[in-house]
């Protein structure tokens, strides 16, 4: 498998960065990950949040145990905790995912032509 072939499956299938350390590029990979992890962070605590108002809900008898009924407060929840925060850090995740394959990529392609690339100092 070539460097860049690596590089980008690490990229789309680990982890945003991922594809970036395998290629020694640590400030870039951090960067990328740095980025995903508070974007993962807002999200999975606007999820746990929403997750604590329904159970609450549920405890105290104003939602009734029916899985239908559980599921429109969820839709409900969703729709009014809609912050553009979330939606920032939607897209940003997203967008880092992206970039990170499509650099990684880009970075293992020029890492590999250099490798090939003949030595002009060297006498043929």
């Amino acid at each position: 498998m070539t460097p860049p072939l690596k590089a980008t499956l690490i990229s789309a299938l680990v982890f945003p960065g991922g594809g970036h350390f395998y290629l020694k590029k640590p400030f870039l990979g951090a960067l990328l990950t740095g980025i995903s992890l508070v974007c993962i962070y807002l999200l999975l605590s606007t999820a746990m949040e929403a997750a604590q108002v329904i159970s609450l809900k549920i405890q105290s008898g104003e939602i009734p145990l029916d899985v239908m009924r559980i599921r429109e407060e969820i839709y409900k929840q969703t729709a009014a905790s809609g912050s553009t925060t979330t939606e920032v850090a939607t897209w940003l995740l997203v967008a880092c995912w992206l970039v990170g394959i499509a650099d990684s990529f880009r970075l293992g392609r020029q890492q590999e032509q250099a490798r090939q690339k003949p030595d002009p100092s060297q006498p043929s």
